[in-house]
């Protein structure tokens, strides 16, 4: 009898731990289901976004490098181009450098011809009255609507004849480099607060 109770006890100690490591098991994966299910995925949108974000920055990126490519090439053709034309300024100053004393050595001064104007200042000094309409719209294109307005004027061929078109309403003449800063300083002036305020004057 008492044999057949202590089978019978360890039988139930047994089937008692069995059960207990069965329950042990279940709880470790759900442990490991509510770790899983804590951890927020990462949304569509938002990848979507990290995606655009890396290809805006490539594209800004490879601009960037282009331009400091195109600018790069630019600052170097305007350096050469400067290069060319000084080399060719010293050239021709060289030049007359040389002629000059070829001249002085062979004792035959060669006067200097005096460079032609090519601009000339023109003013008009008379109104609208008894002005034809031909005469009106030059005065127009040499841009001396009112009186006392003036304008530099390239000397062409075509300007020429404009200017003799209008000759008795204009006066013009050559300009050297004290007559136009007399004239900017007599005439000039700038705008501050809306108001026209001389060159000369102090404020």
């Amino acid at each position: 009898m008492l044999t057949s109770k202590s089978t019978k006890l360890t039988k139930e100690t047994k089937e008692f731990e069995i059960q207990k490591e069965n329950k042990t098991k279940k709880k470790v994966p759900d442990a490991v289901e509510a770790t899983k299910k804590k951890v927020p995925a990462v949304p569509e949108t938002l990848k979507k976004k990290q995606r655009n974000f890396v290809k805006l920055k490539t594209k800004r990126l490879r601009k960037k490098f282009g331009q400091k490519v195109l600018r790069k090439a630019k600052r170097k053709f305007i350096y050469e181009q400067a290069k060319h034309y000084h080399k060719e300024y010293r050239q021709i100053y060289r030049t007359k450098i040389r002629m000059a004393r070829m001249a002085r050595k062979s004792w035959q001064l060669i006067e200097a011809e005096p460079a032609e104007p090519k601009l000339v200042f023109v003013i008009r000094i008379r109104g609208i009255n008894r002005v034809s309409p031909k005469v009106r719209k030059v005065l127009q294109l040499l841009r001396l609507r009112q009186i006392f307005n003036g304008t530099f004027v390239k000397i062409k061929k075509a300007s020429i004849n404009m200017l003799r078109l209008v000759e008795p309403n204009i006066a013009r003449g050559y300009l050297n480099l004290k007559s136009v800063n007399e004239l900017i300083y007599k005439r000039g002036y700038g705008k501050v607060n809306k108001k026209q305020i001389a060159l000369t004057e102090n404020f």
